[in-house]
């Protein structure tokens, strides 16, 4: 089922919201110059704090806390335990010896999906279809069908009956350590626990009306074949001991961030036996990966930035459509080159405190691609000569 909207604005309104859009654009621009400069700073204090800490991480045995090891950068890998009892009495779940619990509501409800189309007419003015469509579908949060832009006979319930959530024991050992709380909230290697006939016997008689398995799961509503608006979904996940590695500053019986000369943190965690070497080899890889990943988001803020900001030489020139694509096309083009000219700048300008070759080579390459535009617009002037009229 779906509905369409058609709306229509007009030029003038269009070059106003331009003009409001300048500022938001040109504070995007500006912003991207702290956060690139940001990014390359910790990049390089994350590379010194691991190339400090590769150098002095000690190896030791797990099942002995020696006094020797106190406040230093030690590595060790066990298997966790917890002698604990994790439970949901409401769904009859009672399991030992696992490090967490995790309840999983899903409602079956209403769902609204936006598709908007803009038409640009001659004279600047646009015209939007935007189509409402609506489908029944499983979510674990609750769609408020009020905002619903046609709620009728798109009614979902106010709240659920049951909420998702996680119980957790107190104390996870690995050896004769203990885990800190920042390390045992990355333990999370959940697995699906089955719903059986057994579990669901010890829920009691009042709690078990209306509930029922269905593909190792309980389900609340009449007929799970043909779901209702309003029906539940719940199933449980579970944490159980596993091998892990740690790399951290032995404080007593547990452990804490190991802070560098250069102050960067190390607090390592992976899944299995593995090596300090390839846990700070990993740490490592990640590291880089961010570091682009946050360099190319930096480049888009200020992208963004100036399309705002050129936006409105297109919107003046919408009054002919095919004239503003042009327009649009060219802004973009030079956005995208001032964004990566000034983006390696600001990355040379940062990396050249700490890596001056590089830096160096970065602002040759951003000298380039300004080049390249003051060449592409020389080139445009000899194509289409201007003749100045005295």
């Amino acid at each position: 089922m779906s509905y369409t909207e058609i709306t229509t604005e007009s030029w003038w309104s269009r070059i106003k919201k331009s003009f409001g859009n300048i500022l938001l654009g040109l504070t995007l621009f500006l912003v991207a110059f702290p956060f690139l400069f940001w990014n390359e700073g910790r990049a390089v204090y994350r590379t010194q704090t691991l190339e400090e800490g590769v150098g002095i991480v000690t190896l030791i045995d797990a099942e002995r806390i020696e006094k020797s090891n106190e406040n230093k950068l030690i590595h060790l890998s066990g298997l966790t335990e917890s002698h604990e009892t994790l439970s949901d009495e409401r769904f009859g779940i009672v399991q030992n010896n696992i490090i967490k619990l995790k309840r999983v509501v899903q409602m079956y409800q209403w769902q609204e999906e936006t598709h908007s189309e803009t038409e640009e007419e001659f004279g600047g003015s646009t015209k939007t279809t935007t189509t409402y469509s609506y489908s029944k579908n499983w979510d674990n949060t609750i769609s408020n069908s009020s905002y619903f832009k046609h709620p009728e006979d798109h009614q979902n319930p106010d709240s659920m009956p049951f909420n998702s959530g996680t119980f957790q024991v107190k104390e996870v050992t690995i050896g004769a350590f203990t885990l800190s709380p920042s390390l045992l909230s990355r333990v999370n290697n959940y697995q699906k626990f089955p719903i059986t006939e057994a579990i669901f016997e010890r829920i009691s008689k009042e709690h078990q009306e209306g509930l029922q398995i269905y593909n190792n799961l309980y389900y609340l509503g009449k007929n799970p074949e043909q779901p209702q608006i309003g029906d539940l979904k719940i199933w449980f996940e579970i944490v159980s001991p596993s091998t892990i590695s740690i790399i951290a500053k032995q404080f007593g019986s547990t452990f804490e961030s190991y802070i560098t000369k250069v102050g960067g943190e190390i607090e390592l965690f992976e899944y299995g036996t593995v090596s300090a070497e390839d846990m700070f080899k990993h740490e490592q890889e990640f590291n880089i990966m961010l570091t682009w990943l946050l360099r190319l988001a930096g480049f888009m803020i200020m992208f963004i930035g100036l399309k705002l900001i050129f936006n409105i030489l297109r919107t003046l020139a919408a009054v002919v459509p095919f004239l503003a694509d042009i327009v649009g096309f060219i802004g973009g083009w030079v956005g995208f080159i001032i964004a990566a000219s000034f983006s390696l700048i600001t990355i040379a300008i940062a990396w050249i405190f700490y890596r001056p070759l590089l830096g160096i080579a970065l602002l040759v390459l951003a000298g380039g691609c300004l080049y390249f535009l003051k060449f592409a617009y020389k080139s445009q002037e000899d194509v289409i000569p201007i003749t100045k009229i005295e």
